[in-house]
């Protein structure tokens, strides 16, 4: 399934992954109402990415702060470690992992990456440390799981009770790593992604974090030229970049 994303700097084409069918037919069914037409590329960063999908966008006032706005509804991740951010990649935007910890996609608003090229010695380090993130995220889980043992510990002030937990938990951390390794389920980065990130470009530290659901086939100068433009301090264009989406097949 293609989609063109008319703008004022040419067309963008874009290919929706089957890999990711929740988010492929939320964004089908959307283009296809019209939802999209009219709105802003609502957020521009340069050498990272170019985002719009607000419905508020399409009467905002000049210097009015968007990037809140949706259909009212959310969609479940669907993130895959070979659906990557490389440059051209279509991805969902959410909220933080604070307040939405399954890291579902907001129901409309979307980004495209433009991103940089890396050395590969940054992206070994890059990955280490998403590896190192993943640890301690397993270790948090564990730990609140066993949240109210801690809390009768530490009443009771038994402090050789919490250091047994503590490694209990270390423990079992170990092992869980150990065992997501083996079956390659860990947030590093794979020979591929390093290849692609040294070679075509993109943004690394997003990868699984977010619900990557395509990619550019034609019109990623565009998208350079989008992600190039004057913003204000708030990131949106100074001049408003309309869409207009249609389904091509």
């Amino acid at each position: 399934m293609k989609v063109k994303i008319d703008t004022s700097f040419g067309e963008i084409t874009v290919r929706l992954y089957d890999e990711t069918p929740l988010h492929r037919d939320n964004f089908v069914k959307l283009a296809k109402e019209g939802y999209f037409d009219g709105m802003l590329f609502h957020r521009v960063i340069r050498d990272f990415m170019i985002q719009g999908g607000d419905p508020d966008s399409k009467t905002a006032s000049p210097g009015q702060s968007l990037g809140t706005g949706g259909p009212g509804y959310t969609i479940e991740a669907e993130i895959r470690k070979d659906l990557f951010h490389k440059r051209g990649a279509l991805a969902a935007a959410r909220q933080g992992d604070q307040v939405n910890p399954q890291r579902r996609s907001s129901g409309s608003q979307f980004y495209i990456v433009w991103g940089q090229i890396y050395k590969e010695g940054q992206l070994r380090q890059l990955s280490k440390q998403m590896e190192m993130q993943q640890m301690q995220q397993i270790f948090d889980t564990l730990a609140m799981e066993h949240r109210d043992e801690v809390l009768r510990l530490r009443k009771e002030r038994n402090h050789a009770g919490l250091q047994a937990l503590q490694a209990k938990l270390v423990d079992e951390t170990e092992a869980k790593f150990k065992a997501m390794k083996e079956k390659g389920e860990l947030s590093g980065l794979s020979d591929e992604q390093i290849r692609i990130y040294t070679t075509v470009g993109g943004t690394p530290h997003l990868d699984g974090q977010y619900t990557v659901f395509g990619e550019v086939v034609e019109g990623l100068e565009v998208v350079e030229k989008i992600q190039n433009v004057e913003t204000s301090s708030s990131d949106r264009p100074k001049d408003d970049i309309k869409m207009k989406m249609t389904i091509l097949e």
